[in-house]
């Protein structure tokens, strides 16, 4: 037989598939986890004390009702944290965005360009935040306190400090769209819901959404890597910018009315429902169905303290111990992850 000079072909033994184990799936989604058992051992507490109100259809289509006003923001907003950057100032984007829709509809009478002028608005500003940040280098906390302030003093000067009725006949439609119902859900809740299914394929099932992963967990290395940080972040920003418009929209249509304070106090809100949804603070770390859930949460506690019985006073000291204790074990998790 003829030597050829290659050498004989190794029998390779195929790597065993490692078996999914309860304690495996649990380690590999230990912030979700934990976040469902929060939730879980929180509405159990709410039922016991108040099952009159939490056992009543009611108080969950009142959530359905207020919940997705900001927290169509906070989904938006895992994106900004899971790159290790944080935005400040979608609650004045929530604003200046109406202004676009008034001003536009005012000018040429047309709806849908004044839908689109609002979400236009809301994205010049997220990528505007997106270029101070990623571009000039600025660290997102401080500069978007200034663009916080920066937007909503544009806002209050092209409207003179006054409110806008949102009351014409030809917001009808587009109310019945944002505000009804659909099979006895409210639309609110459902937008909600279409948001949170979108982000979530866009950060589980495209390259972007893996990206977004690498640069919050190593910059440095995504750049090695070649991915482009500048644009990831300042997609992220924009994706923010569009989504609060968006919810500012949502908002104005259900008071029909467009009020100058439009946003003011519901910065810490989506904050809040992010972190106690397992997204980590340091970046690299975050879902989108955590945020849910985290934002479920966030706008079921203040309901749950007062109808438990406890004086409405202790609801910011309640707000802020679930929040504390959430945040405490997700960090030891992610520690015993690591290690």
């Amino acid at each position: 037989m003829a030597k050829t000079g290659i050498p004989p072909r190794e029998e390779v033994a195929a790597e065993a598939v490692p078996r999914i184990t309860p304690r495996l799936f649990l380690r590999r989604h230990a912030l979700t986890t934990g976040t469902i058992g929060i939730a879980v051992v929180m509405w159990t507490i709410f039922i016991v004390a108040a099952p009159d109100v939490f056992l009543n259809s009611r108080i969950y289509s009142a959530f359905g009702i207020t919940t997705p006003l900001w927290g169509m923001m906070a989904l938006a907003l895992t994106f900004v944290v899971i790159t290790r950057e944080m935005d400040l100032s979608f609650v004045s984007v929530m604003a200046l965005g109406m202004v676009g829709f008034v001003r536009v509809h005012e000018f040429t009478g047309s709806v849908l360009l004044a839908i689109l002028a609002c979400l236009l608005v809301g994205l010049a500003c997220g990528l505007f935040n997106g270029f101070l940040v990623a571009v000039l280098g600025i660290p997102s906390l401080v500069i978007t306190l200034g663009t916080m302030f920066f937007f909503r003093g544009i806002e209050l000067a092209l409207l003179d400090g006054t409110g806008v009725p949102l009351t014409d006949d030809a917001f009808g439609t587009l109310r019945d769209v944002l505000n009804g119902k659909t099979a006895g859900i409210p639309n609110e809740f459902v937008w909600m819901v279409i948001i949170g299914v979108l982000l979530w394929v866009v950060l589980n099932r495209t390259r972007y959404g893996a990206h977004l992963f690498v640069v919050g967990d190593n910059v440095d290395s995504a750049r090695l890597m070649g991915i482009r940080v500048t644009r990831v972040k300042m997609t992220a920003f924009g994706t923010l910018g569009v989504v609060a418009a968006f919810s500012g929209m949502v908002a104005s249509m259900q008071s029909s009315y467009l009020w100058p304070t439009l946003g003011d106090g519901s910065l810490l809100l989506p904050i809040a429902a992010v972190f106690l949804g397992g997204t980590s603070v340091f970046g690299g770390i975050g879902t989108i169905f955590g945020t849910f859930l985290g934002a479920l949460m966030v706008g079921s506690i203040q309901a749950g303290v007062i109808s438990a019985g406890i004086s409405g006073f202790y609801t910011q000291l309640f707000f802020g111990l679930i929040i504390i204790v959430s945040l405490v074990m997700q960090t030891l998790i992610s520690r015993r992850m690591r290690s």
